[in-house]
């Protein structure tokens, strides 16, 4: 099954509290098979306890729905929910 992410950034903790391209969205494509993306489907946040939070949503593809491949350097919170079903930060 066809899945997206969708990365937003709900408080940003810079000098005027937004993420870079408040606009933009970010979306990247990811496939899932059998039972594991029951699970997966939903909304995930991670708090950096520092004045920034990331949220990542996953969810079937809207029809005609373009994936922008813009995802910054979070692709270890997809992986995180896919193998864990929630974000670790494992440094």
């Amino acid at each position: 099954m066809r899945l997206i992410a969708e990365l937003t950034i709900p408080k940003a903790g810079s000098w005027n509290g937004l993420f870079t391209g408040p606009n933009e969205i970010r979306t990247i494509t990811f496939t899932s098979s059998g039972k594991e993306h029951i699970d997966k489907i939903g909304k995930y946040s991670y708090d950096f306890n520092d004045g920034w939070i990331a949220s990542i949503e996953i969810r079937e593809p809207k029809p005609k729905e373009k994936v922008t491949g813009n995802f910054f350097s979070y692709y270890w919170m997809l992986e995180s929910i896919k193998k864990h079903g929630k974000i670790i930060r494992v440094c």
